[in-house]
């Protein structure tokens, strides 16, 4: 295929609820997490409704009140990252459609990215095995990359790739991606096929929208 007339050199991606269902195995590892502290269960509802801003935040909002102390937090998130390691790809697949969708941008010729909130290794390891060589930088959070909607991650990608935020475009389920977008001077095409509500993207300002992935080529 010929390379893109776009203006749009970049596209980063989000992970979770963008690229990849991953809710499932998410709920099961809080769930064990949770249970190897004698506390409840969460439903997956709950824990979509939970995600969008790092595990520790996830583990956070997933303990009952009165327990949600530093130290319980650390405990229980260690439980959880130990359970997510085993378990993060048991049901995790990409949504419908987006494989071709990201193999067909690297064909036209973008640059394509992942900033997630996810850890960075579970991150890169996601997408190592559901788009093996399609994404040029795989970033996730670390002690050097804060969270979202923090841009550092974002500009450090557009800086490291010799372009600029008006270059580039973000493709994220959930206001905090909208916002992190902005935060970088980028446009926002809001997914909604992910963990977040059409209105959530609306009331956040997103730029464009897409209802299945194909409709991301009209963005871009």
């Amino acid at each position: 295929m010929s390379s893109t007339p776009s203006s749009h050199k970049l596209i980063i991606f989000d992970l979770d609820g963008t690229l990849v269902d991953t809710i499932k195995d998410l709920t099961f590892a809080v769930n064990e997490a949770l249970a190897s502290f004698g506390f409840g269960g969460r439903s997956c509802k709950e824990v979509t409704d939970f995600v969008g801003n790092g595990t520790l935040k996830l583990i956070e909002r997933a303990l009952p009140e009165g327990k949600k102390d530093p130290e319980t937090v650390s405990a229980v998130h260690a439980a959880f990252t130990e359970s997510y390691s085993r378990h993060y790809a048991d049901s995790s697949l990409p949504y419908s459609g987006m494989y071709e969708l990201v193999k067909e941008l690297k064909e036209r010729g973008f640059k394509l990215a992942v900033l997630s909130n996810k850890p960075d290794r579970f991150t890169r390891e996601l997408v190592e095995k559901f788009f093996g060589g399609l994404f040029d930088v795989i970033l996730g959070s670390s002690e050097t990359t804060p969270r979202k909607p923090d841009p550092k991650g974002e500009l450090s990608i557009i800086a490291g790739l010799g372009l600029a935020p008006e270059e580039t475009l973000h493709i994220g389920d959930s206001d905090t991606d909208v916002m992190t977008a902005h935060n970088a001077g980028v446009k926002c095409v809001g997914c909604t096929w992910g963990f977040r509500s059409r209105e959530t993207l609306e009331r956040a300002g997103a730029d464009f929208f897409a209802d299945k992935p194909s409709d991301i080529l009209k963005a871009v």
